[in-house]
């Protein structure tokens, strides 16, 4: 761990919160960030909790054991990394009617999800030749990684997924019965909500791959692994490998998708103004915006490295 001095925790839990106690947590935070080098992107709705946070390790256990206690101690499904830089601007507080978007609210994922299964029995479940496996994330997250012969329902937000279900799903099943369907996702929480969409329409022998890919990558290693390509993730770095570093990606400045190294090579690519994917979305007046800003920030690049050498 030398050299690695920010603590990086992934975390969610759904449970019944109160609109009170939501304020005085988002509150008791915004002090801490005050007083501590505390950022990242927390969301909290009355069905519970969900966000990363990057801090000092001092400063990670003060915030997890403020959560925990407005938690009521339930599960927080907790995942960990570390890095040298900060992986975050600032902390962002944001309440909202959800802690991951679906629109469906006849469900309760507190009270009613499918079966977790842990990393080292998930390459079991997802062998077995009845079992059909979900990728809940979008699309482009899958495009950089996923798990082997896992169906993509290309969706570009979570809110798709319920429809994609109505339309698509039983083309996959033989038997809705006696087939398993196995969902996963980056942390856990959008895979644990799509169980419970899933309970609620009837389907049986749900599963859901516990701790999320983050989880899978830190448990499973070497060539028991069958996750393929990186994971995206919300953050600055925009995509981890198998061992939990900062992966190839970087992120467009136009439009905000994951580029390979491979894209950026690409006669459509110009750093911070547009990428393949992006080519003919925006105007040349917002091209010209994104040259100057791109011009701003590689001025400031220049300024920073010569205080760093001096």
């Amino acid at each position: 761990m030398k050299g690695k001095n920010y603590k990086i925790v992934s975390l969610y839990s759904f449970f019944p919160f109160q609109e009170n106690l939501i304020l005085d947590l988002k509150n008791k935070l915004l002090e801490i960030e005050n007083e501590n080098d505390l950022s990242g992107l927390l969301i909290f709705s009355s069905e519970g909790i969900n966000g990363t946070i990057c801090a000092e390790k001092n400063v990670i256990d003060i915030v997890i054991n403020l959560l925990n206690k407005y938690a009521d101690k339930r599960n927080l499904n907790i995942k960990v990394n570390f890095s040298k830089n900060k992986v975050f601007k600032k902390l962002k507080i944001k309440i909202k009617k959800e802690i991951v978007t679906m629109g469906v609210p006849e469900i309760n994922p507190s009270q009613d999800n499918g079966t977790y299964i842990d990393s080292a029995n998930w390459n079991k479940l997802i062998k077995n030749k009845n079992t059909i496996v979900i990728d809940t994330r979008n699309h482009y997250e899958v495009s950089i990684g996923t798990f082997q012969n896992s169906i993509n329902p290309n969706t570009r937000n979570f809110s798709e997924f319920p429809k994609w279900v109505d339309d698509h799903l039983n083309t996959y099943l033989e038997n809705k019965e006696s087939s398993n369907i196995a969902m996963f996702c980056t942390g856990g929480i959008r895979c644990e909500k799509a169980t419970s969409l899933l309970k609620n329409k009837g389907y049986k022998n749900i599963y859901h791959l516990q701790g999320g890919i983050l989880q899978y990558l830190n448990d499973v290693k070497g060539e028991q692994n069958l996750f393929e390509g990186e994971c995206f993730v919300f953050d600055k770095r925009v995509a981890l490998d198998h061992e939990l570093e900062k992966g190839s990606y970087s992120i467009c400045h136009a439009c905000g998708m994951p580029v390979s190294i491979q894209d950026q090579k690409r006669k459509e690519y110009r750093e911070g103004i547009q990428c393949h994917f992006c080519i003919n979305q925006f105007s040349d007046d917002n091209r010209k915006r994104f040259e100057e800003r791109q011009k701003q920030i590689d001025r400031l690049k220049v300024e920073n490295h010569k205080i760093y050498q001096d």
